[in-house]
């Protein structure tokens, strides 16, 4: 066998050889990736059940929180406790006027205009920005504490309020401490009757709303006629008793029902980040914050315009100036879930308004020629 042959048999095994390692490698990998593929149906199967739990888990939770039941005895003694609520919270800050008036005369003639709006002004800015933390318990399910907690504040400021003859002891008393038991009861008092109705909620709401007007009314003429026959101290311990009534009407009522409430419910965060997106929400919010810079002013400043220009009774004016809010915010909140949440956020953004608006519009009262002059309390508030 000549040389070359002995090359071309070796060229040929080595050949068959390269062929076979390269079909086994091909095979290997094709193995491997059979087993790599086989790994990740197997983790996509796992994958899609776990999210079939999960769905399955929603919806399981979802189905047992039952549609608001839109009416009976239970829904509509919300809507009753609500009421009583109102006739405490906003009934009593709108007819601060009147102890605007008679703070600055008789109570606290040393303190200015503006100092003495600064005790209204903390209680309604409270009143709204404790919302911030108020709507998102009440998501958690702190209702009862907040309701409990709240009243018993908002009576021992009164009552607190009828024993203080000082700047700083009528600041704490219904500028602190009835400020912080409002604010633990408006937005979830609120949110308590939106989750209970649905095609009847606007109704609902606005007898809910339609406290502010009965409780201004009721505590401005309370006042106004016993300030004068009975004194300070004896016409606020008074109203301390009717809000006491109103607390304990208010209590019973809007906890009758609670095993309808004890679903698991999601913990939602302070910030609900979706509603940055939402315009409806943008909107509400922005003209919110616009409203609440005069809406306040003429309920701390038309009483005094009324006795020192038309010699008219405080009463009267207050109790007419009462209005009732929108009622539409349960409307364009799709989850009611987020309800608390969202009108934390939106009270908390305008309650600043409310607080600069009335101590700007004090700073703008002057006094000329020993009369009161208005014109710049009047611009600042139509604006």
């Amino acid at each position: 066998m000549s040389q070359s042959d002995v090359e071309e048999k070796h060229a040929i095994r080595d050949k068959a050889v390269s062929q076979e390692d390269i079909s086994r490698s091909s095979s290997s990998i094709h193995d491997d990736f059979q087993q790599e593929s086989e790994m990740t149906r197997n983790h996509e199967l796992a994958g899609d059940k776990e999210a079939q739990i999960d769905a399955r888990s929603t919806m399981t939770t979802e189905s047992a929180i039952p549609p608001p039941p839109d009416g009976g005895l239970h829904a509509w003694l919300k809507v009753f406790g609500g009421f009583m609520i109102y006739i405490n919270i906003w009934g009593f800050t709108l007819t601060y006027g009147a102890f605007q008036t008679y703070y600055r005369t008789t109570l606290l003639p040393s303190s200015s205009p503006s100092s003495i709006s600064w005790i209204g002004t903390v209680q309604a800015w409270l009143l709204i920005v404790i919302g911030v933390l108020s709507g998102p318990l009440f998501d958690l399910g702190y209702f009862r504490s907040m309701l409990l907690v709240g009243n018993f504040l908002v009576v021992l400021g009164i009552m607190m309020l009828s024993l203080s003859t000082k700047y700083w002891q009528v600041f704490l008393s219904q500028g602190l401490c009835m400020g912080l038991g409002a604010g633990l009861l408006y937005i979830p008092s609120l949110a308590m009757v939106g989750v209970w109705f649905s095609k009847k909620r606007a109704f609902a709401l606005g007898i809910v709303m339609s406290g502010i007007a009965v409780g201004g009314v009721i505590y401005i003429i309370m006042f106004d006629h016993l300030v004068r026959t009975a004194g300070f101290p004896w016409a606020i311990r008074a109203i301390g008793f009717v809000a006491l009534a109103a607390a304990l009407l208010s209590i019973p009522a809007l906890l009758s029902g609670s095993a309808w409430l004890k679903h698991k419910r999601k913990r939602r965060a302070l910030f609900d980040k979706s509603a940055l997106h939402d315009r409806l929400f943008l909107i509400f919010t922005a003209c919110s914050f616009s409203t609440f810079l005069g809406y306040i002013v003429p309920y701390f400043y038309i009483p005094t315009y009324a006795r020192e220009r038309l010699g008219s009774s405080e009463s009267f004016f207050s109790a007419a100036l009462v209005t009732v809010p929108s009622a539409a915010f349960a409307n364009i909140t799709p989850d009611l879930s987020r309800l608390g949440t969202r009108l934390g956020m939106s009270w908390s953004v305008s309650s600043i308004a409310s607080l600069i608006g009335a101590p700007i519009a004090g700073a703008l009262l002057k006094k000329t020629d020993g009369r009161t002059n208005f014109i710049g309390v009047q611009i600042w508030s139509g604006y």
